[in-house]
């Protein structure tokens, strides 16, 4: 079947972007009766995932021309010439039949910046290069022929194809906001058996950060569950499980955890809970469970209420707190700390350094960045870390990251010291029920300041507050 634009969802400004593309393919004589000239080439831009060669065969499928495919990688080969050779014979295929497509998916195989890397492979990876370039220029400019290609490393291409007159356009792709997971999921969900009662906006909301790939895995990962428990339609626990699934593996109930651990491991999920509850720049909590899944003995999902751009410094230091919150319940209440924290520390460390040396968050160190990342063009663009400042600055910057890091987990340590009966409460019930939902962890503990209410919750109860 071909795909039209009524298959992509969730990219509105690309869509229309390549709608003149098309317009051009079907009517070229009302732009050229303007001494406009057809743009050669187009260039998707975007994280793997956002749907960049979907949206090629729709401009394709809706132009109604023929559409040749073709993946960087497929020209370069162990013979020297037969990269530069086959962009000849696409082209020359593609001019015989013109007006067409040519799309080069991952073109940053071939097009990338010419004088880096070592070694002789490249020198047949350039030759390629400018075969291309030279292509793209000796058009004569009625042959009607758009050039489409993809990738996801703009920077790593060689600015001679990226100048107008070759690569005209640049279509960037990005992250679809809740809008676009609805609109995507709706792509997706058709011709599939839903329960009446499901709410794609609400799955939408509840995952943020999720491309186009990841949304279609996740409805079929959804279907696959249905089938599983022999249900005729998908409901919304399936979304649910699927949802956790695709974030953080699947549970692995089976593994034996003994009593001793098992208690340690409630305590330092009620930690995270009970402390990003209370903290009010932190995101309501969605989940508490002390289920194993992937590599995880339990985990607390917190989701934002709403997609973010920006990060607000209180934002960071509250999400600091949160992570910290495990370590400090089981120093709280065992006296002891275990390994279980690692993956909490090191985020807590990297989220640190930033504010300090990429961010400029720190007084002390005031709005400076340290540290260039410096391209290594002689080992094909390698990123090294230069440092560009002395020993005493270093020695300062670990102070106060040393002093981020300690503030928050006191606040941590005085928060969980603070609301210690409900810590208690909360990791009891996760011992006898091992997973609890937002509606009864706010039951066991209703937000000190009111939080502003996000997600309309999915998991169990009645879900429409």
């Amino acid at each position: 079947p071909t795909v039209t634009f009524i298959d992509v969802a969730g990219v509105e400004e690309a869509k229309e972007e390549l709608k003149e593309v098309v317009e051009f393919l079907r009517e070229p004589q009302k732009f050229i009766s303007l001494g406009a000239r057809i743009p050669k080439g187009v260039l998707l831009v975007g994280p793997p995932g956002t749907g960049k060669t979907l949206l090629a065969k729709a401009v394709s499928g809706e132009a109604g021309v023929p559409f040749f495919s073709i993946s960087g990688s497929e020209f370069v080969e162990m013979f020297v010439g037969v990269g530069a050779s086959r962009v000849r014979d696409l082209f020359d295929q593609a001019k015989r039949h013109s007006p067409c497509i040519v799309f080069v998916d991952e073109i940053d195989a071939v097009g990338r910046q010419r004088g880096a890397g070592l070694g002789g492979s490249h020198d047949e990876r350039e030759q390629t290069l400018n075969q291309m370039l030279v292509e793209m220029d000796g058009f004569d400019t009625d042959t009607n022929i758009i050039i489409m290609a993809a990738t996801n490393r703009p920077d790593i291409l060689d600015p001679a194809l990226l100048r107008p007159g070759r690569f005209d356009r640049r279509v960037t792709l990005d992250r679809p906001d809740v809008r676009g997971r609805e609109a995507i999921l709706n792509v997706h969900v058709k011709g599939k058996p839903l329960a009446p009662e499901i709410n794609l906006e609400v799955i939408a909301r509840s995952t943020p950060g999720f491309v186009g790939a990841d949304l279609e895995n996740l409805v079929n990962e959804a279907a696959i569950l249905a089938a599983r428990r022999n249900k005729k339609v998908i409901t919304q626990s399936e979304f649910e499980e699927a949802i956790e699934r695709v974030i953080a593996g699947p549970e692995r109930k089976s593994r034996l955890i003994n009593k001793d651990e098992k208690r340690i491991i409630a305590y330092h999920e009620a930690g995270h809970a009970v402390v990003m509850n209370v903290v009010p720049e932190s995101d309501p909590v969605q989940k508490v469970s002390i289920i194993p899944r992937g590599m995880a003995g339990g985990y607390t999902l917190s989701l934002p209420t709403e997609d973010r751009m920006l990060m607000p410094k209180k934002k960071l230091i509250a999400e600091m707190v949160g992570l910290m919150g495990g370590r400090a319940a089981e120093e709280v209440v065992f006296d002891d700390i275990t390994s279980g924290a690692s993956n909490d520390i090191e985020r807590v460390t990297k989220l640190a350094r930033a504010m300090v040396t990429r961010l400029g968050m720190s007084e002390l160190m005031g709005p400076m960045v340290y540290g260039q990342k410096e391209e290594l063009i002689f080992l094909g663009r390698e990123i090294s870390e230069q440092r560009d400042y002395s020993e005493a600055v270093a020695e300062q910057i670990d102070q106060e990251v040393r002093k981020l890091v300690a503030e928050s987990y006191t606040k941590a340590r005085e928060i969980l010291n603070q609301y210690r009966s409900e810590l208690e409460a909360v990791a009891t019930k996760l011992l006898e029920v091992e997973t609890l939902s937002r509606i009864e962890f706010e039951k066991i503990f209703p937000p000190p300041e009111p939080k502003r209410t996000g997600i309309p919750m999915l998991m169990s109860g009645n879900g429409n507050h």
